[in-house]
């Protein structure tokens, strides 16, 4: 049989030499190298005052690559980064044997504020110099992740003077019981009942209070009201891949030769369409004049392509239905039956669907049409245009239409809208394309299908690198302001990481 030598894992007293733990060519030898070398720290050294009186304080360029290192290596909380600087040696060589406590870590990171984006400039600055931006494509997306707030929380101020006055009611009700009883309560009833008195009384007070300090409700970017939420009123209520979230959306702008991110963007809505145009103003400073730009649908509207002719910028921006018209997705559908384990991709049922113009009868002289009530609904358009189509227009009269028991299958908003519109459309106006029809010739000519794959290849595989390897599942900071610097932290290392592959710092 044969003989090998026992492994020990039992503890060991042995010197370390710092300096020989970080080996060139890894994560960590980048990093020290661009911190201690590169970076301007000057602005976060001079937040502290402690040079006439005071303990020392931890460098700031410590922190950084503390965290930095940290976030490489899937640690997100300030309590388990503090755990491996305890324990982990390369954690003690790259902090110079530094131990900070959690709570100084996690003000380091919440308290970086603008700071944050001058430092991802200056890697950038260093990305360029070892010619790792190529400039000829910039592909745009966002990855919508939970942050540290309640979904449960969320709602417009009617749905929390809603709940303040149910809370407030029960509490009475409560009250009125306990007095009205017969029979003196046991002990244990009167506790448990004074308990939940007080628990509902300060929540009570509690949305009262925040109801007090926020006046009015969220606004949307087209003036619609946005959910508010009262741990973090920043972050909003988005539909992800995996469910309803209350979060934020990362956005970044992704160079296809290296995949160096050149920007990152935190944003508290899941609305991409207005989150485009910022992050094109922002790579500005980067692109030339034949870089070419690349988003999926979720950023397409009429308004950003009309932008984007306006600026000149060469863009693909892909619509809703650009894979029905091309044939290599002709058999995606068979994709979706094949089972998740986690997600259920099988079709759900939906909800019973509002009339349609379909429903609507139009009169032969077109001077009218019928809704589905029997009703009568009379024009207000009858050569109008409506996104380049010619339509025709028609308005039901409210005396029909208020009392009408088919509003709820009829009207989107029945408690607010008075009376049905209806439109009719009439083919395509002669000689009005939009920005719409131009760019879905431009991404179903054979540029745009190798741009879309382009698009694929470039940013996908950063989100992946960000949301899996390096665990980032949610932010873990409250306020637009502390995540937007999170989420440049992250991208941050990984351009970091791209320049340890590439050999920084040999």
């Amino acid at each position: 049989m044969p003989r090998f030598k026992t492994p020990d894992y039992g503890l060991k007293m042995i010197p370390v030499d710092f300096q020989r733990q970080v080996l060139p060519g890894s994560f960590e030898f980048a990093l020290c190298h661009l911190v201690d070398k590169e970076l301007d720290l000057s602005a976060l050294r001079s937040r502290f005052r402690n040079d006439a009186g005071g303990a020392p304080a931890f460098d700031p360029a410590v922190l950084l690559k503390i965290v930095l290192l940290a976030y490489s290596r899937g640690l997100v909380s300030s309590r388990s980064i503090e755990a491996a600087c305890r324990h982990n040696v390369l954690f003690m060589a790259v902090s110079g044997d530094s131990c900070p406590h959690f709570t100084a870590l996690a003000a380091f990171v919440s308290e970086l504020g603008d700071e944050v984006a001058r430092l991802f400039a200056q890697v950038l600055v260093v990305c360029d110099r070892q010619k790792l931006i190529g400039r000829a494509l910039f592909a745009i997306d966002g990855i919508k992740l939970p942050s540290n707030a309640s979904k449960e929380k969320s709602g417009t101020r009617a749905d929390f003077e809603r709940q303040a006055a149910k809370m407030e009611a029960a509490v009475k009700a409560m009250m009125e019981r306990q007095v009205a009883a017969d029979a003196l309560p046991t002990e244990a009833d009167e506790a448990r009942a004074t308990h939940t008195r007080e628990r509902l009384s300060r929540e009570a007070a509690q949305i009262r209070q925040w109801l007090a300090e926020h006046p009015a409700d969220r606004q949307g970017s087209k003036g619609s009201t946005r959910l508010s939420n009262r741990t973090d009123n920043e972050s909003a209520k988005m539909a992800a891949g995996k469910g309803v979230i209350q979060g934020y959306t990362g956005v970044a702008a992704v160079d296809d030769q290296a995949q160096i991110i050149l920007d990152a963007q935190a944003h508290g809505t899941g609305s991409e369409q207005e989150l485009l145009l910022p992050v094109v103003e922002a790579t500005a400073v980067w692109r030339k004049t034949e870089t070419v730009l690349c988003a999926d649908a979720g950023y397409h509207s009429e308004a950003n392509l009309a932008k984007l002719a306006e600026s000149q910028v060469d863009a693909y921006i892909c619509d809703n239905g650009y894979r029905h018209r091309d044939p290599r997705y002709a058999e995606q559908a068979k994709h979706k039956a094949k089972p998740d384990p986690l997600w259920d991709k099988s079709p759900k049922d939906k909800k019973a669907a509002r009339f349609t113009p379909a429903d609507f009868q139009l009169a032969e002289d077109r001077s009218h049409c019928i809704c589905p009530a029997g009703k009568r609904l009379y024009g207000n358009g009858k050569d109008c245009t409506l996104n380049g189509y010619a339509a025709m227009k028609f308005r039901g009269a409210e005396r029909d239409c208020m009392p009408c028991p088919l509003r709820q299958q009829c009207l989107r908003k029945p408690d607010t809208t008075k009376a049905r519109q209806v439109a009719f459309f009439q083919g395509k106006r002669a000689g009005q394309q939009s920005h719409t029809d131009q760019m879905k010739a431009k991404i179903d000519s054979a540029a745009g299908k190798h741009m879309i794959a382009a698009r694929f290849a470039t940013v996908e595989p950063v989100f992946g690198n960000l949301r899996h390897n390096k665990r980032l599942t949610p932010f873990t900071l409250r306020g637009r302001a502390k995540v937007d610097g999170q989420w440049k932290l992250y991208c941050m290392m990984h351009n970091i990481e791209k320049l340890a592959h590439h050999g920084y710092g040999e």
